[in-house]
């Protein structure tokens, strides 16, 4: 799942799930049958039952990118993927770690003081986090604003001004006015507010903007009042700034079986979670913070994965070499897996297909049916799920299918590769992205059912030539409940830049008519200056059909601009 920030409220890609995909087409599908109850099979249920336990329990706290539940996660696939006899294809043995820019931090060096008296941060002041590192001393004049000084702001007016205005946007009046006064000759902006408004403002630590040459910081209202009510008082002033990137370090696990083939078939799920709910991906907006264990959400791909690489292990299915991806970051962006396809450990170009398994542990005993997205990305996919065969027989579950090769999971990385893909998806339910999504729900004979399907097919597609890709429409990314308006494109989520990188950009829509391009960052639209993806979704809510604005970005080294029609 891909979270969204709008008003420093989580707002969740497609809304309302991970996953409502566009259902265009039901194939194949058959009265449902009778599975032969196997010791093989048993083995299987009772393997996944084990798999789901451990990686949902309390113990590894919901498996959050970066901590240690993520690494416990890492040791027991490592673990699985050494006993089925997996050659390690990680960049560090099985393991391929990866940096996941999680935002802003005040050093603890900061410090300010006035007339000698230490301000305790966080408590009486913050600084902005496009401040930079610096130290200054000072004797400036509360109401004369010197050049080489620092310049005080009181926020009052303005808030009283604009109270009634629901398109205000005050972080952006900072940044703005802060820029017009160092161009001024401002040293230093210290603003405060002693109105009986609530700015609401503090160190919002996923701020992109792009830094400026001189600090701002926000003083409390009792600093205010004890210091700056006396508008004809000359203060000491000693302050120092330090804000670093506050960084988490995650890891894809990789194991290899190696047929010398010429084609390497990439099977992949995401093993991480939300833990606490920290990142603001929680369906629960109140009360306290659980550990959100992710059973079906995607322990169940991971276990899936886990017994499909024992399957290929010992299958008669040497035509391709087999890889298989455990990807961690999927729930803050595509981290793990867009990393990999930035820098994989196979050569991308000798990839026959990809396929991603996440949330397959839920499905329906009565209506046995299951999503199958990328069905466009190849016309082989086509031809297979119309034959009602899977090497002589009939197909158990229903399928249904959905032809976009992109969508908020992992196959997306390696769709945007020209590689085709499926991705296996078992549907929404009440426990999505709760604390309640646990191991006791999950459908094990179920998810044996896609496992032996989906191994069905990949012995199926050993036997042929190299799978022909093709493009297909791009899913969106927002909602028109939310907004009226889209440019079309597809955020890279992984950008930790100032503005907005387009990862991918849907054909027919406005961003493409006005000439944009994958790979583009968009800084500004309109008057509204786009920092961060926060900045653009607030952006996108002020305009309606039928609107044209300019647009700027950067290509490579040039800023540009267009205009863009909504």
């Amino acid at each position: 799942m891909i979270p969204l920030r709008l008003n420093r409220k989580p707002v969740m890609i497609s809304s309302l799930v991970k996953y409502l995909l566009p259902l265009c087409l039901i194939v194949a599908c058959s009265s449902p049958k009778k599975t032969t109850v196997t010791k093989s099979s048993l083995n299987i249920v009772d393997s996944l039952k084990a798999h789901i336990t451990y990686l949902a329990d309390d113990k590894l706290e919901g498996r959050r990118t970066g901590t240690n539940g993520e690494k416990l996660a890492v040791e027991y696939i490592t673990t699985k993927f050494i006993e089925i006899g997996l050659e390690p294809k990680g960049t560090e043995y099985y393991s391929q770690s990866f940096i996941v820019h999680d935002g802003k931090k005040i050093d603890s060096v900061t410090a300010f003081s006035i007339n000698g008296n230490v301000l305790a941060l966080g408590k009486d002041f913050f600084p902005f986090p496009y401040s930079p590192a610096i130290k200054l001393e000072a004797l400036p004049a509360i109401a004369v604003q010197e050049a080489e000084m620092p310049w005080f702001f009181d926020l009052k007016e303005t808030l009283e001004e604009n109270k009634n205005n629901p398109h205000f946007d005050l972080p952006d009046y900072v940044y703005k006015n802060a820029t017009k006064a160092k161009d001024r000759g401002a040293a230093a902006v210290i603003l405060y507010n002693s109105s009986a408004i609530d700015d609401k403002l503090v160190f919002n630590e996923k701020d992109k903007a792009e830094s400026l040459s001189i600090p701002v910081l926000y003083v409390s209202k009792e600093i205010a009042k004890k210091y700056f009510d006396d508008a004809t008082a000359s203060l000491d002033v000693k302050l120092r700034i330090s804000i670093s990137e506050k960084n988490r370090l995650g890891h894809n696990v990789v194991g290899y079986i190696n047929n010398n083939a010429a084609t390497t078939v990439i099977l992949g799920a995401h093993f991480d979670h939300l833990g606490y709910g920290e990142d603001g991906n929680s369906m629960i907006r109140s009360g306290p913070m659980s550990i959100h264990n992710g059973a079906d959400d995607n322990a169940s791909g991971t276990a899936a994965l886990i017994e499909l690489a024992r399957k290929l292990k010992n299958s008669g299915a040497k035509n391709n070499n087999y890889l298989f991806i455990a990807f961690s970051g999927e729930e803050l962006g595509l981290f793990g897996s867009k990393y990999f396809v930035e820098n994989p450990t196979v050569d991308l170009k000798n990839v026959n297909y990809m396929i991603n398994m996440d949330m397959v542990g839920r499905l329906n005993d009565s209506t046995e049916a299951i999503t199958v997205g990328g069905y466009g990305t190849s016309p082989s996919w086509g031809e297979y799920y119309t034959s009602y065969q899977l090497q002589g027989r009939k197909l158990e579950l229903q399928i249904k299918v959905d032809s976009s090769g992109s969508g908020p999971s992992d196959h997306t990385s390696f769709y945007r590769k020209d590689i085709p893909v499926l991705f296996y998806f078992t549907g929404l339910h009440s426990d999505y992205h709760k604390p309640s999504d646990d191991a006791d729900k999950i459908n094990y004979k179920g998810e044996l059912k896609i496992i032996d399907h989906i191994y069905n097919l990949v012995e199926t597609f050993d036997k042929r030539e190299k799978t022909t890709f093709t493009k297909t429409r791009e899913t969106q990314t927002t909602t028109s409940a939310r907004f009226s308006v889209s440019m079309g494109i597809m955020p890279d989520y992984t950008f930790s830049g100032s503005g907005v990188r387009a990862d991918g950009v849907s054909d027919g829509k406005p961003a493409i008519k006005a000439g944009l391009k994958a790979g583009d960052i968009i800084i500004k639209m309109g008057e509204h200056n786009i920092a961060s993806l926060e900045n653009y979704m607030q952006a996108l809510g002020k305009f309606k059909k039928g609107d044209r604005v300019k647009v700027k970005y950067k290509r490579a080294d040039k800023e540009l601009e267009t205009t863009v029609e909504f």
